[in-house]
Order: C-alpha cells, then structure tokens, then sequence
C-alpha cells in the first residue's frame, strides 16, 4: 500500500463534533495502515474542543489540521439565518487552504467509512475540477426536478462528498462570484451551498458512482430495486465506501430507525469506549 498521505477536509460546527469522531472511527477501521491528514474549516469552535478532536485524531494515527475562517472574507456575502457564513466554507475551499495542498477529498462528517478510500484519492480527474455523486441510483425523479429548478443539463451533484483538485479549482472558484449567485437567485437555492456548487461548478464534474462513493441510506429499497437486486446488504458492505446519512433524521439520534442505525451506533459505541481511555480528553471537553 502508498504511503502518501491522503488530505481530507470537513467543515462543521462543535454541534458535528462527536459524528466527527465516529467518522474517524469508522475511517480508521475500514483503511488500516493508510496515513490521513484532516483539514478543519471552521470559526466558532474553542479551542479545548479542538484539542480534544486533534487527541482523537492522534489516537487514531490521523494529523487533525484547523485553520480558522477569517469572518472578514464575508463582509460584502449574503448572510442570514437561511444563509449562515458557514455554508460558504466548503465552496471556497480552495481559496481558504493551504497553497501547498493540491487534492482533497471534502465529507460530511454525517458519514461513516466502510471501505477504502484510496481509490478515490487517485482517481484520474482529466480535464475536471471536481468529482461527485448524483443521487441518481436511488431517485431518478431527484435528477429531473433539480435540472429543471437550476436550468442544468447535468445530472445533480450532492456535495456531501466531493474530490477537488485545488490547483485548477483555485483558477475558477471566484468569492465574489458565489456570492452573487446567492445574491442574485435566491428563490431557487432550497439547499443553498449545494444549489450554488451545481449551478457554478457542476459542468466541470466528473460523475462518481454514488452507490459507491456517496450512498444515501435513506434509500436502500430504491438502490435494490433498480440494481435488480444485486445491492443488498452484503454488497454495500463489500463495496460502498462511504455511507451518508442524508437528511434531516440523523443517525446519533435515539429514534432514528433505518436499518444502519445498528451499524452506526456501533461505531459510537466505539468512540465512547476510546474516550473513556482518554480522560485528558474528558477532562478538557468538560
């Protein structure tokens, strides 16, 4: 196996913060003997918090790297309630990280890790910026309304994953442009940071398998109906790499439901477990 490092980047709040380390968990797990580094993007999260998170991250053999978001990049962006300044982190991620740092792999930290990642980390990317999965394997119906919705021919991307090269995103990721896209059409965007990535960005996508590499797990029957039945359970075990639980019902919640419910309480489980082994941790949380 390489031994490059593999850059990840999430960008969250200290309400994501314990997903995060279930992320991490299950990343760890499902990659052994791959090194990580993790990009934080944030603004409001203390610092004993992060220290927690960078001691997590150091328990697992992963390099936690924050870079706080100066606010005053934001003073001529549209910032609401419906709008928070946070969600223009992940757009302008390439304009925010280090100028040294080439590629990167962007998560939701809603996910879990269930299969390597290296795969996507080399995927050629030819003449795109960027790589991500339309929910298309689930919901085709999805595709239709969001084409219609932004005027795009192409399929829509879910952000929640996403490949950057850095170096050609930095020649077309424009802040001033993105702020007026949200400026300027904001009875369109219902998921406004994703709306923006299609409406800009979405034409120099390469399309990633999203039963592989973006697996909404709101919708397994529809994953198993149109595969003719070859996705099931031991399949998505076998081959998705990443498991993204989409939506508003989350999966650390006592009444979420959905059959991997099981699978991610585990890794929570987990992660209580190892932070029962770190009370220096504890204590600084506290």
């Amino acid at each position: 196996m390489k031994i490059d490092t593999i850059h990840l980047l999430v960008s969250f709040d200290q309400n994501y913060a314990e997903p995060f380390q279930v992320m991490v968990k299950s990343l760890a797990a499902s990659n052994p003997g791959e090194t990580f580094s993790i990009w934080l993007l944030h603004s409001t999260i203390p610092s004993k918090e992060l220290k927690v998170l960078e001691a997590f991250c150091t328990a697992h053999h992963m390099t936690l790297m924050p870079v706080a978001v100066d606010r005053t990049m934001f003073e001529n962006a549209p910032v609401s309630q419906q709008y928070p300044q946070e969600m223009y982190y992940r757009l302008l991620a390439p304009l925010l990280l280090p100028d040294t740092l080439e590629r990167v792999i962007y998560l939701d930290p809603d996910i879990l890790v269930i299969n390597f990642v290296r795969p996507l980390w080399e995927l050629p990317l030819e003449e795109n910026v960027f790589a991500a999965a339309s929910h298309s394997g689930a919901i085709e119906s999805i595709n239709d309304v969001n084409r219609l919705r932004l005027k795009n021919e192409h399929d829509y991307y879910n952000t929640g994953v996403l490949l950057m090269d850095l170096a050609k995103a930095r020649e077309i990721v424009k802040a001033e442009e993105i702020f007026e896209c949200v400026r300027e059409q904001p009875e369109k965007l219902f998921l406004p940071d994703q709306d923006v990535f299609n409406i800009l960005y979405g034409n120099v996508t390469l399309q990633i398998d999203d039963n592989i590499w973006n697996y909404d797990t709101r919708y397994f029957s529809a994953y198993l109906l149109k595969s003719d039945g070859q996705c099931n359970m031991d399949w998505v075990m076998e081959n998705t790499v990443f498991l993204h639980f989409c939506g508003r019902q989350k999966p650390w919640k006592i009444i979420y439901l959905n059959r991997f419910a099981a699978l991610y309480k585990h890794y929570m489980h987990l992660v209580k477990i190892n932070s029962q082994n770190m009370p220096d941790c504890i204590e600084e949380r506290s």
